[in-house]
Formats: structure tokens, sequence, C-alpha cells
């Protein structure tokens, strides 16, 4: 089969997080249509997670083609940017305050980014409860996507955006995701500065993290009065069962954790005791790094699909990019063949470098080291908004 131009394609996105969303926006600014399918009943099926930095050099630039940059910084917060770094004393190891109109990294929770994302859609582009199992046809296409349920739907490029456990990529690749040996336990503080003003104190309104070498804790302040906080550790990815224990056993872990952390100060021991509701397990896989695939004429893969990497600022940022560069590819090339080759030809490498660099990087997080950005000099020259 000749690969169709892409005017003239039937492009289908798997997946309605920030990279699918990101990639369908762009297409349709440069008139290409596109439908994204999640696997989701609808946009506020499940809690979409915690804030997110979005960097100059990578998410934003995808905004900035999305045309949603202002807009996101309308929504964001520069504040957010603040960072402390601890010792399990409680001691403060270094002090990150950006300064005004500092715009090098501003937070915005998950959520609120996806709204922007969705709003900016045409109607009727993102196909709820359209959760892929498996794709077939020829490899030159057209390709059948087969949804739970029994539904199908014929497509010429299938886009990969559906995350670490992708659906997509066995059509293109064996690789599964592995544990890295690192686990994080997610507690939720809500309304913290009336109901948990030390703790708002301690995080202040950007992040704080402390490590000692075989474990951690990251706080993370959110929009509307939230905290999320994750206790890092590295341990069995079942230890929830090994320990006799379900998620709900929410009295019990913390007992446990409190055991694990008793050298801590009392203070970044409140980060385990106080949450509002139960724990959330979170443990960390990775792709094999380098990740790489042969070329394929109708599928392609963006974000943690092609790279899963661990969680060091980087992931949401990555695919951003990626759905970025797919889309401008797809609308300045006469097939969709070589809109994938080029769109490879540059994410491939960029992915292996970063994944190459990062990893073991989930190690990181238990360093009681103090991290680059607290040695950066470039902390001084950040970019400013006028």
């Amino acid at each position: 089969m000749t690969s169709p131009a892409p005017r003239h394609a039937r492009i289908s996105v798997i997946g309605a997080g920030p990279g699918g969303l990101t990639c369908a926006r762009i297409l349709q600014r440069h008139g290409l249509a596109a439908t994204v399918y999640d696997r989701d009943a609808g946009p506020d099926a499940r809690d979409q997670g915690g804030t997110l930095d979005l960097r100059v050099d990578d998410g934003q630039v995808a905004l900035r083609e999305a045309g949603l940059l202002e807009a996101f910084f309308d929504l964001a917060r520069p504040e957010g940017q603040e960072m402390r770094q601890m010792n399990p004393d409680g001691q403060l190891l270094f002090h990150h305050v950006p300064g005004d109109g500092e715009l090098f990294k501003p937070e915005i929770d998950r959520g609120r980014l996806r709204t922007l994302l969705l709003d900016s859609l045409q109607p009727g582009t993102v196909q709820w409860g359209r959760a892929l199992t498996t794709i077939s046809g020829p490899a030159d296409g057209p390709r059948l996507l087969h949804f739970a349920g029994g539904c199908t739907v014929e497509t010429d490029l299938v886009i990969g955006a559906d995350g670490a456990f992708s659906r997509v990529r066995p059509a293109v690749s064996p690789a599964v995701p592995h544990y890295s040996g690192v686990s994080f336990l997610e507690a939720w503080f809500s309304d913290v500065d009336q109901r948990h003003p030390d703790i708002a104190d301690l995080v202040g309104q950007g992040g704080a993290a402390a490590a000692d070498g075989e474990r951690g804790l990251f706080a993370q302040r959110n929009g509307g009065d939230h905290i999320r906080v994750y206790i890092i550790r590295r341990t069995p990815a079942d230890w929830i069962t090994q320990n006799g224990l379900t998620i709900n056993d929410t009295d019990a872990i913390r007992a446990l954790l409190l055991k694990q952390y008793a050298h801590w100060s009392p203070s970044l021991r409140r980060l385990i005791s106080d949450n509002d509701g139960p724990y959330v397990d979170r443990p960390i896989h990775t792709l094999p790094a380098p990740h790489t695939w042969a070329h394929n004429p109708t599928v392609t893969l963006l974000g943690d699909a092609a790279h899963l990497m661990p969680p060091l600022g980087v992931g949401v940022n990555l695919a951003m990019l990626d759905a970025a560069e797919l889309a401008l590819a797809l609308a300045g090339a006469p097939t969709i063949d070589d809109a994938i080759r080029a769109y490879e030809h540059t994410m491939l490498p960029r992915s292996t470098e970063m994944a190459q660099l990062l990893e073991g990087g989930a190690e990181h997080l238990l360093s009681d080291e103090l991290p680059d950005f607290a040695r950066d000099d470039d902390l001084q020259t950040l970019p400013r908004r006028s």
C-alpha cells in the first residue's frame, strides 16, 4: 500500500494524556484531522495526579506550537519553582526561591493542564471509553484497532501515547517495563494552610525533599491548597503483600513506615503520619535503555510509551516535545511514512541519550547528596517574563 498524505489520512492517537492531546491540538492547528481514543470513561473518571513543571526548552516549546503558551502562563504557578532540600534531621541544606518573572519551569496541576488541552480541541476529538486491546493489519496499512467490547476502527496511522504499559508498543517493540527497585507511596494533604499549617510551612510554595541514601521524602505543593507527598524507598515491588497488608490498611502501613523512618526528625515524619485518607502505591518502572525499534510506516510512539524513565522531571516535558515534533512532521511531510521517519530520526537519539543519562536514576531519588540543581549557576540567569 502507498503511504497516504497526512491531510488525507486517518490519524488515531491512543491516550488522552498531555502527549496525546498536545499532538492532536497541533495537528488540528495545521488543518489535519485526528481522533484520540482513551480507556477512561470520561475526563473526570480518575485523579490525574500531581503537579508538573513545564520547562522552557521542551514542555513550553510544545505549548507554543499548540498556541497555548500564554494560556498556560495564566494558569501556572511560578511560585511552585521554589525548592528546598533538607537532611533527615530537618536541617535546610539548599533553598531556591524563584525571582520575579522567573518562568524556567513553572508548575501546573496535571488536571488543569489536561483541561487546557481538552478545551482547545475540536468537539468530538476525544472518544472516551475506548480501551485498546490489540492492533492488527499489515505493517503498510491500513491498521485495525481492536477495543474492549468488540468495537474496531480502521486507521492509517497509530500514535501510541498510552503511557508506561502501552497497548500500542507491542506493534513495534517487544520491550516491557521492568521494576526499578524503587517504589513511591503517595500521601495526600488537603486544606493544608488551615488543617496542616506546620506541613505547609515546611514545604513552602514548591517542593521539599530529604533523603538518607536508603529512603527519601518528596513533598510537592499542588493547586487548591493541596500537598502531595511521595515516600520513596528501595523495596520489593510487592512489599505491601509481603507484610501481610493491603493498600487499604492505612494505619498498619503508617506504623511500618514510621519504624523505617524512626531516626528522621519529627517535622519530616509528619509527612508520613498526618496524611488525609489512604496511601497510593506507585512502584517505579522503566524501559530498557536504549529503547529503539525498526521503522514501521503506520505505527509510532511518543512519551512514556517510547521511553519510560525514572520520575526526575523529564517525562511529561519529553512527551509534549515528542508530540509537537511528530505533529509538525506530519504537517510538513508528503506521506505518513516520511513523517514518521523524520520524527523518529530526531526523537529516538534524543530519548536514547536521556534514558542512558537517567539509567538507574531512581537511585538518585534516595541520594543524600545535594542534587545538581542545587549547584547550578544558571539559577541566577533563568528565563523571565516581562
